[in-house]
């Protein structure tokens, strides 16, 4: 469990991910198709490993509940606070997705908890990037050739993030360093 101060609580969940932890989807596409606006996201093992390696085994739970008709699902990510002896929680919600779609709303729905407590919520600024498309199926995806400019993109925008804070640490991590028991 957690044994630092809130604040240090904070800093070790918003840490940036390495680039490996980020995936990017389409958000939009041009007119003819060949083009689509990428928008980086936090998977959700990433997350899980953010929880366990910060907080402990112990420190964090989820909790899922049906919404919308059971067409969406709520999750709610709870933090043990060990010096005022309670849990907190902080809720959000997805709706089901086209693929696997309880699955998906369920995985959605928990990426969307963990912005609640600052874990990716530092993507939410990015510049977004038009970046080459195709088509497979009914959806739109970015092609392999661009990872190494949106990867690049991460990277530069982590780096602006931390000047702007003044952090001579501008590493990002694919696990946060807490202190725990």
């Amino acid at each position: 469990m957690w044994q630092g101060t809130p604040e240090e609580m904070r800093h070790a969940l918003s840490a940036p991910f390495s680039n490996g932890d980020i995936e990017w989807r389409v958000s939009a596409t041009t007119t003819d198709k060949t083009r689509g606006l990428a928008v980086p996201y936090v998977t959700n093992r990433a997350i899980q490993n953010r929880l366990d390696d910060t907080l402990g085994l112990d420190g964090w739970h989820n909790t899922f509940q049906p919404w919308k008709d059971g067409k969406a699902q709520l999750c709610g990510i709870s933090i043990y606070f060990i010096q005022q002896k309670q849990w907190l929680t902080k809720w959000d919600g997805a709706d089901d997705s086209d693929f696997e779609s309880v699955k998906g709303g369920l995985s959605d729905s928990m990426k969307r908890a963990a912005v609640e407590w600052g874990i990716g919520r530092y993507l939410y600024g990015m510049t977004q990037l038009w970046v080459k498309i195709e088509q497979r199926g009914k959806g739109f995806f970015i092609v392999d050739e661009e990872r190494p400019r949106l990867d690049q993109a991460h990277e530069a925008w982590i780096q602006s993030i931390q000047k702007k804070r003044g952090s001579q640490q501008p590493q990002p991590q694919g696990n946060a360093q807490g202190q725990r028991q």
